[in-house]
């Protein structure tokens, strides 16, 4: 069976939203194909994200309102092209229509993402409420909405959420708890010729705020970024999160996410299978070294 989410089926989405807003879709480049379809349409100099999961589309109308925030606040941010009704609703697709960043300036690294966060952490509350932090919950309803998944890797994945729930509700946080970004690496930061700005708000939430420091450490062990990428976060937030007791939990949870967020679109994109099946045999065996290879 062909998945809901090929590239023809997203394009006739994205066909639609720039018919409807009067875009320019011929030149239309697919940026980014994970747990979003990223289309960069370069007449109009803006970006559609397309969510790429039927699960998931409540995250839309939040990413609207921490984009607002956010902006409200001049922190370095994608911003949403307001013209337009945010979030917009398409085929029973969501989505979402962004200025495209102007491109110029430096490569990132981790002194950037300390930057960054320190100042979003550093943010007075949002008038709006956000959820509790639940980096599992994501993680079932990908499971749920799997375009494909063998009945042993369900139950494996089941079993596994299950295991790291109970060990989440021991953590004792060393940091005061507040805003987190969510998914915070130098991916989701973007060059441009005024600095570094800050996108991808799918996880924002309050939560601790060791969730954002974690990142970076399991990209440095499993997809080669630079060891002083870490140090400079490190050094410039403040804290170093890997010192820190919990760390081992929220690292194993970080990569339970980071296997389980191609799911719904195993059909659709069968490239990610092979990476997916790699990712799945670490877990199974305690492997937090072996370095794993991006999905595309």
């Amino acid at each position: 069976m062909e998945g809901r989410f090929t590239p023809a089926a997203l394009t006739a989405v994205l066909e639609r939203i720039c018919a409807d807003l009067g875009l320019a879709h011929r030149d239309a480049r697919l940026v980014r194909f994970t747990s979003n379809a990223v289309f960069e349409l370069p007449a109009d100099r803006v970006v559609v994200r397309i969510v790429g999961s039927m699960a998931l589309p409540h995250r839309a109308a939040k990413v609207v309102r921490v984009a607002r925030w956010l902006a409200s606040h001049d922190v370095p941010s994608v911003r949403l092209v307001e013209q337009f009704p945010q979030p917009l609703t398409v085929g029973g697709h969501q989505a979402t229509i962004w200025h495209t960043v102007p491109s110029g300036g430096p490569p990132v690294d981790g002194r950037d993402l300390g930057v960054l966060l320190r100042r979003l952490h550093d943010l007075p509350p949002p008038p709006f409420e956000l959820p509790r932090w639940s980096p599992l919950d994501d993680v079932r309803r990908r499971i749920a909405d799997a375009e494909e998944l063998s009945a042993p890797d369900r139950e494996f994945l089941e079993e596994r959420v299950a295991l790291l729930e109970a060990r989440l509700a021991g953590l004792a946080p060393a940091l005061p708890e507040g805003v987190v970004h969510g998914d915070a690496h130098p991916g989701n930061l973007i060059p441009s010729p005024a600095g570094p700005v800050i996108c991808d708000f799918d996880s924002t939430s309050i939560g601790p705020r060791e969730w954002d420091l974690s990142t970076l450490p399991v990209g440095v062990a499993r997809f080669g970024h630079p060891a002083r990428w870490y140090r400079q976060l490190a050094g410039v937030y403040g804290f170093d999160v890997t010192r820190w007791a919990g760390f081992p939990v929220l690292r194993d949870v970080r990569e339970l996410k980071l296997t389980t967020s191609v799911l719904p679109i195993l059909r659709s994109n069968p490239d990610v299978r092979d990476e997916l099946r790699r990712r799945l045999v670490a877990l199974r065996v305690g492997d937090t070294t072996t370095p794993w290879s991006p999905y595309r």
